[in-house]
């Protein structure tokens, strides 16, 4: 193959994956290349299934010849040459993360290096006492010594006192060369103390050596016999090495405690690990690692959680008051005496019972968890534990076995605390924290403890590189907007765009040079002030040498592009060419937009939707919201509009909307449904909701054979009409045997996907075409019923218009429904999808949308108030796909329904009826509503408003 002549770039000939019309481009190497165009247009297919897909067959042919034997089945991308592409790294949007281990620090690498911290520079404190527990080596007790200067006489704890081979010993060290011992202030000879018999003095210590130092430890020196007389010279490196031999001979001989005696008062260093009776745990990385035996907790195996009385279940309503019910084991006649036994001493003990319990100490909680033992049953208090302890010695009745039952759950563990290590562990600190604390930091907190702890020169010389690394990281996690997210948060409780931007951060942290990044949509999540902080990470992945292409589709970063790659100019069959490709300055230039949706809007050439500016009526009020960092804030929520909760990534949106207002309308509406966080109420005009929808990018299907057909009902109808023809007939076929998820008419090998999937344990699984089917799910029987010339391995490869057009020729019942329910499809914008496209394929954007094409048809089918909360909508959309979002939901309003919208997209925020802005900030400093009412007259002085500002 001929190489081409530009070295500098990555070169793409004849690329036809999925939609690409054989499209061929240089992507220029070394630089920052964003790939845009509309939902659909191919950006997916030339990043992931070309540029990558090539990347990593390249990579696999450079392994064994077992993973090699598989390579003859892997699909080669479409393309007739793809050349000078480097090793390709995929960053993609998924939480691919199933591991409970794995946390924010783990994926990061922070918590490696806090690791080392703790076993190289962590001191260990008695829980008994608190006092820190000192281990000297040979250094550290010579040091001492040079310090002080002057006699010393170096002396080995040989457990005089607790001995009764006196005299054996006595014999046994004057063999090995020792002649004294030492004992109330003065050196006795070992004969002398052998004459004594059994008046022989107690508390005796072997004298190892006697040095002479000059005052202030300039020189050093020691005699060379236990017996000699002390002698002084210079501070020469051999006498400092007969020094720190005499030391280790002090700590060898004896019990591992040396004494040091300068004439008035006596010193004693211990090599071991010992006070207040305990015998601690010399520190190293792996007791400080929840993912070895040797460190994580004996109960929970280092996961923090057990199976046990969970808090959320004995707690359900942390708004309450212990007096108001808070606690629901207590609630009833037969167990309400252990409420008011709580409420009648709770007093004496520091407890309020009137308090809601989310506003409880943790010394108060303990109370409420361990009770109080005091004199009389009248002054004591029965705590939760105990109580559970009772009601487990009744569990053979029934109703206490049920008890049981109803609040056992996944809870803290009770013996680590949710630490996930061992109790030796946290006894390790470092600036007056154990390891436990620190990684319950948020990034922004811990940011500022590591830059101001304070070490001194040997700890700094030790553990100054690892703080380095430490804090590179934690500037990274806050310049990708995620400065809220504590170190210790699971890896699979975050959202797609969070664990992409943490993946962007490990992937710095590794330095790689000379790589190709493939990113999608990293600005998913991220508020506009964010969008900055995010596109200086991008640039300095480039500038260590690599190749960055972006997927993206926002304004900002496309401008800070060194090239812009616009695919389209449609979606689907529409799409799949070049329509552009250059930077900004060719942008401005360009008088002739040609095919380019998106130079059109970068320009300002498209108008934008513009907003109804409907005045609010009716409203819910959330009262009292306190749940993760919200500051116990009112917030009304209008209904029959539009509106938009905004605010800086991790200022308490999700929170708000998913964790209170989502479950707690759903338990007024359906009188169940999950607990909703903390708040004291919701009120307002409940009766205008009849039904809540919290519309999510999770998949739509659990499946890989389910697909937007399937969710939408669409596919019965389409099986319907295959089964009423004639060869269906005859052949006595169902609608079931249309069905993949059935046996019967599927292909019995790949079950009706359509591929095979070859588990790989060094790499991705291998998906490979059905060789029995071909791909085409059905058996070959099946395949021959035909509607007007097309089987169903023909229906479910049409894209949605593609079949709007086919289906609509025909005035059938099944037709007319069939294209109905379709239309719904394309109005939100996915006409390009094809019929039997897997769920598993969809972005989290496009699974949304087809959600709301769901909805979209319940809600003109049903006379009902629907509240839909939208997480997000706009992530994947480009400006062309926002507008046809936004006029889908003024369609919902119209209907009557309400739509609450979690955005930073300011295009959805500018055509908001109503707007919430939480903040300030993020994390401990947001939480509060900075700004609600109609989006013109938000402040310039907030976040949002400065977004807004100028786009109005």
């Amino acid at each position: 193959m001929a190489k081409t002549k530009n070295s500098d770039s990555i070169v793409i000939k004849g690329a036809r994956v999925n939609n690409l019309k054989d499209i061929s481009l240089e992507i220029p190497r070394g630089k920052f290349v964003v790939i845009t165009g509309l939902s659909g247009s191919g950006k997916s297919s030339l990043a992931y299934d070309t540029l990558y897909a090539e990347g990593q067959r390249r990579f696999a042919e450079s392994l064994s010849s077992y993973a090699r034997q598989f390579l003859g089945r892997m699909s080669k991308p479409d393309v007739d040459l793809v050349e000078g592409i480097p090793p390709a790294v995929a960053i993609e949007q998924k939480v691919n993360i199933r591991n409970p281990r794995s946390t924010v620090a783990t994926n990061t690498e922070i918590f490696d290096y806090v690791r080392l911290l703790f076993a190289r520079i962590g001191r260990c404190h008695s829980p008994v006492s608190g006092k820190e527990v000192t281990l000297y080596d040979n250094s550290a007790v010579v040091g001492k010594i040079l310090e002080k200067g002057g006699v010393a006489y170096i002396l080995s704890d040989i457990g005089w006192d607790g001995r009764d081979d006196k005299v054996e010993l006595l014999l046994s060290l004057k063999q090995q060369g020792y002649t004294r011992l030492f004992g109330d202030g003065s050196v006795r000879r070992i004969e002398e103390i052998m004459q004594m018999g059994d008046n022989c003095p107690s508390g005796l210590w072997l004298l190892v050596d006697r040095v002479k130092l000059p005052k202030g430890g300039v020189s050093s020196g020691h005699g060379r016999a236990a017996g000699d007389a002390a002698t002084e010279s210079g501070n020469s490196d051999e006498d400092r090495s007969r020094l720190l031999a005499s030391v280790q001979d002090a700590f060898d001989r004896g019990t591992g405690t040396v004494g040091v005696w300068d004439g008035e008062n006596l010193e004693t260093f211990t090599n071991r690990l010992e006070a207040d009776g305990i015998v601690f745990t010399k520190p190293d990385e792996y007791l400080f690692s929840f993912n070895s035996p040797i460190g994580a907790c004996p109960v929970c195996g280092g996961l923090g959680k057990t199976d046990g009385i969970s808090e959320s279940l004995v707690v359900p309503d942390k708004s309450l008051s212990i007096y108001d019910g808070a606690l629901a084991p207590f609630r009833g006649e037969k167990m309400g005496w252990f409420r008011e036994l709580m409420c009648r001493n709770g007093y004496r003990y520091g407890l309020d019972v009137f308090k809601p319990f989310c506003t409880l100490s943790d010394k108060e909680k303990e109370i409420v968890w361990k009770g109080v033992k005091a004199g009389s049953e009248d002054e004591s208090i029965v705590g939760l534990d105990e109580f559970f302890r009772w009601v487990e010695t009744q569990r053979y009745k029934i109703q206490y076995k049920y008890m049981l039952s109803r609040f056992t759950g996944r809870a803290t563990c009770p013996e680590c605390g949710g630490s996930r290590l061992r109790k030796e562990a946290l006894w390790v600190r470092i600036g007056g924290k154990n390891i436990r604390e620190v990684l319950a930091m948020t990034v922004s907190q811990a940011s500022r403890w590591f830059a101001g702890l304070k070490l001194n020169d040997y700890e700094q010389s030790v553990a100054g590189k690892a703080i380095g690394e430490i804090l590179d990281r934690l500037h990274c996690l806050e310049d990708v907007g995620l400065p809220y997210l504590t170190l210790d948060r699971a890896s699979n409780s975050l959202s797609g765009g969070e664990s992409q931007r943490i993946s962007l951060v490990s992937a710095l942290g590794s330095c790689l040079v000379g790589s190709l990044y493939i990113l999608d949509e990293p600005s998913i999540g991220l508020h506009s002030r964010d969008t900055q902080r995010l596109i200086t990470i991008l640039q300095r992945l480039r500038d260590l040498g690599n190749t960055v292409v972006v997927v993206e589709h926002d304004e900002e970063i496309m401008r800070a592009a060194d090239q812009i790659i616009d695919l389209g100019p449609g979606a689907g069959k529409d799409g799949g060419r070049v329509v552009f490709q250059g930077d900004m300055k060719d942008i401005l230039k360009k008088k002739d937009f040609g095919e380019s949706l998106t130079l059109r809007y970068l320009c300002g050439d498209m108008a934008r939707f513009k907003r109804r500016k409907a005045v609010p009526a009716h409203f819910l009020t959330i009262e009292g919201a306190r749940e993760h960092n919200l500051k116990n804030i009112d917030v009304r929520i209008p209904l029959e509009c539009l509106s938009v909760v905004c605010g800086v990534s991790g200022s308490g949106k999700s929170t708000l909307t998913g964790d209170i207002l989502y479950p707690a309308l759903k338990r007024h509406l359906e009188q169940a449904g999950p607990i909703p966080g903390t708040h004291r109420r919701l009120s307002g005009d409940l009766g205008l909701v009849s039904e809540v929808e919290y519309v999510d990018q999770s998949p739509i299907g659990r499946s890989t054979r389910s697909n937007a057909v399937t969710y939408l009902k669409i596919y019965d109808d389409i099986r319907k009409l295959l089964s009423e023809q004639q060869y269906a007939k005859i052949s006595g076929y169902t609608p079931s045997t249309f069905s993949f998820n059935q046996e019967g008419g599927r292909c019995p090998e790949c079950q009706g996907e359509g591929v095979i999937r070859i588990p790989m344990q060094f790499m991705s699984d291998v998906t490979m075409v059905c060789e029995q089917c071909g791909g085409k799910r059905f058996k070959a029987d099946v395949l021959q019923v035909r509607y007007r010339e097309k089987n169903v391995d023909d229906i479910l490869d049409m894209s949605i218009d593609e079949a709007i057009a086919f289906f609509g020729q025909k005035e059938g019942p099944y037709e007319k429904s069939i294209v109905e329910k379709l239309g719904y499809i394309a109005d939100v914008g996915l006409g390009y999808i094809k019929l039997g496209q897997s769920s598993s394929t969809l972005s989290g954007g496009e699974s949304q949308r087809i959600k709301l094409a769901y909805y979209l048809s319940k809600g003109a089918q049903e006379k009902k108030k629907i509240m839909f909360i939208f997480d997000e909508p706009t992530s994947g959309l480009h400006f062309k796909d926002v507008e046809t979002l936004l006029h889908c939901f003024d369609t919902l309003v119209k209907m009557g329904h309400s739509v609450l919208v979690v955005e930073h997209n300011t295009d959805v925020i500018r055509a908001a009826d109503w707007i919430i802005d939480l903040g300030p900030d993020a994390g401990d400093k947001g939480g509060e509503v900075v700004y609600a009412g109609a989006p013109e007259n938000c402040a310039e002085d907030t976040f949002t408003g400065r977004c807004l500002h100028g786009k109005l």
